[in-house]
């Protein structure tokens, strides 16, 4: 028998969950940096929405203490529903369950705040009662200190979890260069949130290829002055 954790994600094979990605869970990150940390979450919504993967956005307490999701995140998916909950493990919410259940894929990417709580108690529940598997994003999650982050998912590894980051995750759904439906797509996202890469794919693109730069501008360039002697 096949181990199906061997299975790479396709766009069809997964769904995807964001945990309370909200400026007061943010707040108390330090595991990473949370500008980072926002960036690699909103290319992984953008990478979820290039590729169809149905996509669950749920927040905990929103009016009374942890504030209102990315607005970068929810304007990747305009008409998606917010699962609100009080509970800190988003798989005691009925709602959130129905919601993994309706999109009918036994592999879920899971973006969230806090690792070692929300991150975590989701993932081991869905796990033993739901037989889902999951596949963490690290650098698309964060936890209280990295200490916390660190050990929580080594924890969640322990019992299976499968540790991703954003980028693996994207490029694994794209898998070949020669699915040209989503490659103008992808390499849009890489070159806004991929740091050094999406700057050598933006250099690339302009220097060698001699594509038009992307800014939406028009720019004058005027000639240098050389200096008097």
């Amino acid at each position: 028998m096949t181990d199906s954790k061997l299975e790479v994600l396709t766009p069809t094979n997964c769904q995807m969950i964001f945990i309370d990605q909200q400026p007061q869970m943010a707040f108390g990150v330090q595991s990473i940096d949370r500008q980072v940390l926002k960036n690699n979450t909103v290319a992984l919504a953008k990478a979820a929405k290039v590729f169809n993967i149905p996509t669950i956005i749920t927040t905990v307490e929103t009016e009374s203490f942890s504030g209102h999701t990315y607005p970068e995140l929810l304007d990747v998916f305009p008409e998606h529903d917010i699962l609100e909950r009080t509970s800190m493990n988003s798989w005691d919410d009925q709602k959130v369950r129905d919601a993994l259940a309706k999109n009918g894929k036994k592999k879920i990417v899971v973006s969230g705040l806090w690792t070692e709580v929300c991150n975590n108690s989701f993932s081991l529940c869905a796990m033993l009662e739901g037989d889902y598997e999951i596949y963490m994003v690290a650098d698309a999650s964060g936890g209280t200190t990295k200490e916390a982050h660190d050990f929580a998912m080594q924890r969640m590894i322990q019992a299976g979890v499968i540790p991703v980051t954003w980028q693996q995750v994207m490029l694994e759904w794209q898998r070949d260069w020669a699915r040209k439906e989503t490659y103008n797509a992808v390499m849009d996202i890489v070159k806004e949130h991929s740091g050094a890469y999406g700057m050598g794919v933006d250099y690339a693109y302009t220097m060698v290829h001699k594509s038009p730069s992307r800014e939406q501008g028009r720019h004058n360039t005027l000639a240098p002055v050389p200096a008097n002697k």
